[in-house]
């Protein structure tokens, strides 16, 4: 894994890949930041891009929320998949806020995860974008670039979070997170562009997996030989341009 030295300039690198990089959810308030990151599990940003606005208007504080019902919120969310059991953590999580604290989103880690349906990265989702306060979340795209460049060394979220809040400064985590998400999504996909990558040259998968399968050589198809010739023109003896022959002569 590369020192914190190292992991600081690859991202000195890549931050200008993608100028301005931040969450692509829309939001306004923390509130409804954590609303649609809850709806953004197992979907993708721009589909509740498309759901909340009509969302937010119908319900647009945590006061509101916790009044609705699972009837009436099901159909409202029905296009981000898995709408039965985000409705219940909606719910849940706007009548805990306004039980335990009066309608607000903390901000801390520790009561963010005590709402039903936020984990780790939603609740840095939030800490980071929407109340200031330093978050680095770890999705699948964190995860599969930052392993590949070699700046974090594990399958685990946590781990990962850790070591790159290790390298990285307080004031630049959630930027990190931005970043490594973009460049997930548009360049370090699963099938990588990596000859669109701004940090090509100090990226241990493109080291160790891609150039080495360019400088594979290629194998070359196997032809098959050509047939040989019967000598002066005639058939071999057995084969049936032979028996033809000898059919016509009766």
């Amino acid at each position: 894994m590369k020192s914190a030295r190292d992991t600081r300039d690859v991202l000195d690198t890549l931050e200008p890949q993608h100028p301005g990089a931040d969450t692509e959810l829309h939001f306004t308030t923390a509130f409804e930041l954590l609303t649609a990151t809850i709806l953004s599990a197992q979907s993708t940003d721009a589909l509740v891009n498309t759901v909340t606005p009509a969302l937010f208007k119908r319900y647009p504080n945590a006061r509101a929320l916790a009044q609705a019902t699972t009837d009436e919120l099901e159909p409202q969310i029905h296009s981000t998949g898995f709408f039965r059991a985000k409705s219940k953590s909606l719910l849940g999580m706007a009548q805990a806020l306004v039980e335990h604290h009066g309608g607000e989103v903390p901000n801390t880690m520790a009561a963010l995860v005590e709402l039903p349906g936020v984990g780790r990265k939603t609740a840095n989702v939030v800490l980071g974008h929407a109340l200031g306060v330093p978050g680095l979340p770890v999705d699948r795209h964190v995860l599969r670039v930052a392993n590949r460049i070699g700046i974090a060394e594990s399958d685990d979220p946590i781990v990962v979070e850790q070591q790159l809040c290790a390298a990285m400064p307080p004031e630049r985590w959630t930027r990190t997170s931005d970043t490594l998400i973009l460049h997930g999504r548009r360049i370090c996909r699963p099938k990588p562009l990596c000859d669109q990558c701004f940090i090509v040259d100090e990226c241990d998968y493109f080291r160790t997996v891609v150039s080495v399968e360019r400088d594979r050589p290629v194998k070359k198809p196997k032809t098959e030989k050509p047939k040989a010739k019967p000598k002066n023109g005639r058939p071999k003896a057995g084969s049936g341009e032979t028996r033809r022959v000898r059919k016509a002569r009766r």
